[in-house]
């Protein structure tokens, strides 16, 4: 540091990094100008300066402007004045503020969020479900341009090979629902009335149910892992530069494959479950096969099958238009694909629950 009779002169020369700054930061504090003089800090002779260094050179500037100095940098070269510059606006900007948590506020917030992105969802599948019938209706006028062969092999993935694991699932569900029924039936004397349970009950709402649950999980789910992965390898966009309609090509032949297979499945899935419950009746109930057919006969009318039978279409449609939906939305990641495929699940499932609701009040308003 020099001194004049009009200023004081601080050079800073040589090299200005991280190097050096530790050693450098000592001398540079212990700086002390002479009083009532301006202070020129001469950076020409600087050699090498990075991010570190000009930080130490601009925090000795600010420290003799708040002692009363008049400081400024002199001889700062085009080379050197970024590195000032970005300091200075990283000085500007306003100190981060702690938000207080409110729990309650939060909450609002991310139902609200929640519930408008239910609601955008709820417009695009609505969309989609359009477009969907659209094509249908073009496609049953015009048969030429259904893809029979698709059609036929996903009957084959979506029923024959579904015909296992809804057969054992429905069987053990109606041994469960016989035995618990008969054990609660027995303490008022009226154990017969288990087959009344079972047939009405699994007739009516749990083989189907069950059958369309099962079906959500392991066809809707495939739906959406198949167009989804060719989502990613850009297969669904090349249809669509070829002038090729997705939809009539990988969402049509699967949402008819599985609503014709649908019911076929249903009236499996409730023959298995009467078989279990049968099989159980003759343990429990000491009934004969002929008895509980007997007693099922009496007790279940036609109808009760033809409820469950009728919802099967409609459960399939639904189940099918989510995951093929949820697989042309696949962003192009493989994390997109499992997050589509999960979702695909949940909705199909929710949307089975709601509609077979709606169902349920709607049979019972005409007594069905």
């Amino acid at each position: 540091m020099t001194a004049s009779d009009d200023q004081s002169v601080i050079t800073a020369g040589g090299v200005w990094t991280l190097s050096t700054v530790s050693a450098l930061d000592s001398s540079v504090r212990a700086l002390s100008p002479t009083p009532n003089r301006p202070v020129s800090i001469d950076l020409g002779t600087i050699e090498l300066l990075d991010t570190a260094g000009a930080w130490v050179l601009f925090r000795l500037r600010e420290r003799l402007r708040s002692e009363g100095f008049e400081a400024e940098f002199s001889h700062l070269g085009d080379n050197h004045s970024g590195l000032f510059h970005h300091i200075i606006k990283c000085e500007e900007q306003p100190p981060l503020t702690i938000r207080k948590f409110r729990p309650f506020s939060r909450l609002a917030d991310r139902t609200g969020y929640h519930a408008y992105q239910v609601w955008l969802e709820s417009l695009s599948m609505l969309n989609f479900f359009g477009e969907l019938s659209i094509t249908m209706g073009r496609a049953l006028l015009q048969p030429r341009r259904l893809k029979i062969t698709s059609i036929v092999n996903h009957m084959e993935q979506t029923g024959i090979n579904a015909m296992p694991i809804v057969g054992l699932l429905t069987f053990l569900v109606g041994v469960v629902l016989t035995f618990q029924g008969a054990d609660q039936l027995r303490r008022f004397g009226a154990e017969i009335f288990t087959v009344n349970l079972l047939g009405i009950s699994f007739l009516r709402e749990t083989g189907i149910l069950m059958t369309a649950i099962i079906i959500a999980g392991r066809s809707g789910s495939a739906f959406a892992a198949q167009i989804g992965t060719m989502k990613v390898n850009e297969e669904v966009d090349a249809m669509r530069a070829l002038g090729i309609n997705p939809i009539e090509l990988l969402v049509l032949p699967r949402t008819i494959a599985l609503v014709l297979v649908m019911p076929l499945l249903g009236f499996f899935a409730d023959m298995a479950g009467l078989i279990g419950g049968a099989l159980m009746a003759t343990i429990v109930l000491d009934l004969s096969i002929g008895q509980f057919l007997t007693q099922l006969n009496g007790a279940v009318p036609m109808w009760s099958f033809w409820v469950g039978i009728i919802k099967a279409p409609v459960f399939a449609f639904a189940i099918a238009m989510v995951g093929c939906f949820n697989g042309l939305k696949v962003s192009g990641s493989a994390e997109s694909v499992g997050k589509m495929t999960t979702r695909a699940v949940v909705q199909s499932i929710f949307l089975v629950i709601v509609i077979d609701a709606v169902f349920s009040v709607i049979f019972s308003f005409i007594g069905i």
